[in-house]
């Protein structure tokens, strides 16, 4: 688990990264494959995991782009 003070990557499963933005896996590889979402890093596979402050960051924007919209 990555901590405040702790400058570690820490890397989230797909279903990790489907939760924490309310969609679903079809619209994350959507957006994946037209360069609207985090670029995943490749685990192996049929593997991959998405570097948890990327994510976070693409769910600010989305906040904030709401703001835009709104004013």
């Amino acid at each position: 688990m990555q901590h405040d003070n702790d400058n570690t990557p820490t890397l989230i499963s797909l279903k990790d990264a489907c939760r924490l933005t309310s969609m679903s896996r079809t619209m994350i590889n959507r957006y994946r494959s037209e360069g609207r979402f985090p670029i995943a890093v490749e685990l192996g596979d049929r593997r991959v995991a998405f570097v948890r402050a990327e994510v976070f960051d693409w769910i600010r924007s989305k906040i904030a782009s709401r703001s835009k919209v709104a004013a």
